[in-house]
């Protein structure tokens, strides 16, 4: 049996960065990721990266296989460099299938060959996979693709049906109808983007559906079938056919092959692995960091984990779970949508002395530059105590003004101060200080 100081399993943002912090350190370490095409994890492989090097690729008008060429070409490279940097850091990287045999041991099989190891300390981050809903026929019907077959078509698609509504469904249905396929989103939830504040969901709604994207709410499916080369997708509303489907009905934790049912390791309601402030498990040593422990699904997340499993490893555990702040999130479409904190009806629901603020891309400057009106800014402050509540951004560039806010929501700056800060002109950001003059 082979014994390490510290095992990861799965090449994610958490776990390959600590492998590489440790071993600098003259810790031995192992790095086990099942497949090669994964090294770096889920983000740089076959999520945010490709997807949005897919979306600029597309956005200059480039055909379809070269959009595809240039996808493939920035995620081998990202790929290859993070092989060279996590090995180079000393770390031994071993391509193999892992799964526990006991709370601390580990078998690694690759092809014929079987061997076990151990560490004193190990960090599960594999990540999670596509949630295929039980619906007959999805997994069996030719042309039916998970967020990760769909990036790797060979030929775009005249029609392309969308089975879900959520974060990914919508970003590849802008990206696809970029590309030139007619899109049409079923979704089983009666709102549009339940989560999001309703006048800027009413106008993505519009902008999406001006962009020939059809949107269809409380879609029931029952089954996916064949129809020659068409995708057939029965509903109680009638039957939709297609060239190919893409089902994104969420991502559940990656803990399937790990074969925890030999460990002690406890999962929660949802499936998850159960964590404590350290991220470690009911098992003491082993720590479980990213997509798997049932957090936001979001490779900043996994960075962050990795920042409390080090702070506990490496330094004095201070930093935990629980003083994890603020955390923006991004929605890829056209143009960007970016929220932060709470929205208007969850902050009254809590009973907050609010006021809220709402103002037209139409009526910034930038906007008028940049020839695109589309979108809006809206806030929600507390009248007493002058923090930042929540905001939605919904421009151009949102995923980078709404780091702005999440700064300030962190260290507590008033939205007056925000309403006189200084900004460069002519910029989107300028207009916080119209959108804060509340």
């Amino acid at each position: 049996m082979l014994t390490y100081d510290l095992i990861v399993i799965g090449f994610g943002k958490a776990g390959k960065t600590l492998a590489a912090k440790m071993a600098a350190q003259g810790k031995k370490v192992a790095l086990i990721e099942r497949s090669k095409a994964m090294y770096g994890g889920t983000c740089i492989n076959i999520a945010c990266i490709p997807t949005k090097t897919l979306l600029v690729a597309a956005e200059k008008g480039l055909a379809f296989d070269q959009v595809m060429a240039e996808k493939n070409a920035v995620t081998s490279r990202l790929n290859g460099k993070n092989y060279a940097v996590i090995s180079g850091a000393g770390v031994n990287i071993i391509d193999a299938e892992a799964h526990f045999l006991s709370n601390k041991v580990i078998e690694i099989t690759a092809g014929d060959e079987k061997e076990e190891l151990t560490a004193e300390t190990i960090v599960i981050n594999t990540g999670a996979v596509s949630n295929v809903l039980p619906i007959p026929g999805l997994t069996e019907t030719e042309h039916v693709y998970d967020s990760t077959g769909i990036q790797n078509l060979k030929e775009l698609p005249k029609r392309l049906g969308v089975l879900g509504g959520g974060n990914i469904g919508l970003e590849f249905a802008g990206l696809y109808n970029k590309l030139g396929s007619q899109v049409t989103v079923l979704d089983a939830a009666p709102v549009f983007l339940p989560r999001v504040e309703p006048s800027i969901a009413a106008l993505a709604k519009q902008y999406m559906e001006e962009d020939g994207i059809q949107l269809l709410q409380n879609v029931r499916t029952t089954q996916v079938k064949n129809d020659g080369d068409e995708v057939v997708v029965v509903t109680e509303d009638g039957e939709f056919r297609f060239d190919a489907l893409l089902y994104a009905t969420g991502r559940k934790p990656n803990v399937e092959p790990l074969q925890l049912e030999n460990t002690d390791i406890e999962l929660t309601e949802r499936g998850a692995i159960k964590v404590n402030k350290h991220l470690e498990t009911s098992v003491p040593g082993v720590f479980a960091a990213g997509d798997v422990n049932g957090g936001l699904q979001f490779t900043y997340i996994s960075l962050d984990d990795f920042r409390i499993l080090y702070s506990y490893l490496a330094g004095d555990g201070s930093y935990t779970l629980e003083d994890r702040k603020n955390v923006p999130t991004s929605m890829f479409i056209t143009p960007p949508l970016a929220q932060i904190g709470l929205t208007e009806k969850e902050a009254q629901e809590q009973g907050l002395p609010i006021a809220v603020k709402e103002i037209p891309v139409a009526a910034m400057p930038r906007g008028h530059v940049n020839a695109d009106l589309r979108g809006a800014f809206k806030a929600v402050v507390n009248t007493e105590t002058k923090e930042i509540v929540g905001a939605t951004i919904f421009s151009a560039g949102a995923q980078e003004i709404i780091n702005i806010l999440t700064v300030a929501m962190d260290n507590k700056i008033p939205y007056t101060y925000l309403s006189k800060q200084i900004f460069t002109h002519p910029t989107l950001a300028e207009n916080l200080n119209d959108l804060f003059a509340i």
